[in-house]
C-alpha cells in the first residue's frame, strides 16, 4: 500500500503570513500598464495562430507591440531614479 504524504511547503505555501506586501503591490500597480500592453500583444497573435495573417492583423501586431514598447520605456524611465535593494543596478 502506497501512503500518500504532504510536502509541508506545498502546504504552508498560501498561508495568510504569505500575503504580498505593500512594497510588492506597489510594485505589480507600477508595471501594471506593461503587464497589460504584453496582454494586447499575445491577444493580437494568439489570434493569428491559426490562419496566414491579413494586413489588419499585421497592423494590429505592430501596435500592440509599439504601445508593449512604449510602456517599458516609461516604467524604464519612472524607475530609473530609484536604486535597487543591495546596490544592485
Amino acid at each position: 500500500m502506497n501512503h500518500i504524504v504532504t510536502v509541508q511547503d506545498a502546504v504552508t505555501a498560501f498561508a495568510d503570513f504569505m500575503e504580498p506586501t505593500d512594497a510588492e503591490l506597489d510594485a505589480i500597480e507600477q508595471e501594471m500598464p506593461v503587464i497589460l500592453a504584453d496582454v494586447d500583444l499575445l491577444d493580437a497573435q494568439i489570434v493569428t495562430l491559426d490562419r496566414t495573417p491579413t494586413e489588419l492583423d499585421e497592423r494590429r501586431i505592430r501596435r500592440a507591440r509599439r504601445r508593449a514598447l512604449a510602456a517599458r520605456v516609461a516604467l524604464v524611465n519612472r524607475t530609473a531614479g530609484t536604486s535597487m535593494p543591495g546596490g544592485a543596478a
